[in-house]
C-alpha cells in the first residue's frame, strides 16, 4: 500500500484557491487527494507549459472555467503552485501571464526547498 503525500500549498495558490466556489474547491481536493495517493484522476492532465511533474485539473462551473496547477516532483509533498479562474476568450490555451507566473513559482519553490 503506497503513503498518502501531503499537499503543500505555495501561500498566494491557496489564498485563490478560497476564492472559488464551494462546489469547486471540493472538487479540486478530491481530485488533489488522488494525486497525494500516487494516481491521476480524470479532472487532471499534465500542463503543457512546464518541464515534466506538473498537473492541471481543469473545471468548469456555471459557465466559468477554474483551474489549479500542482507539481508532483519537487520534494515529498504535492505543491500546488496556482489556482486561478480562467478568464481568456482565446479559447482553451492558458494566458500567457499565467504560464510564466508558474514558471516563476516552480523555480522558488525549486530553490527554496534545496
Amino acid at each position: 500500500m503506497r503513503e498518502t503525500r501531503n499537499i503543500s500549498w505555495v501561500k498566494t495558490a491557496r489564498k485563490d484557491f478560497e476564492e472559488f466556489p464551494d462546489d469547486v474547491q471540493v472538487d479540486m481536493l478530491d481530485a488533489l487527494t488522488v494525486a497525494a495517493e500516487g494516481a491521476l484522476s480524470g479532472k487532471a492532465k499534465p500542463f503543457k507549459g512546464v518541464n515534466g511533474g506538473v498537473f492541471e485539473i481543469a473545471l468548469r462551473y456555471r459557465g466559468d472555467a477554474f483551474r489549479t496547477i500542482y507539481a508532483v516532483k519537487i520534494g515529498s509533498d504535492i505543491w500546488v503552485i496556482h489556482a486561478f479562474q480562467k478568464k481568456s476568450k482565446s479559447g482553451i490555451k492558458t494566458p500567457q501571464a499565467d504560464v510564466d507566473l508558474i514558471r516563476e513559482r516552480l523555480k522558488r519553490l525549486k530553490e527554496a526547498l534545496k
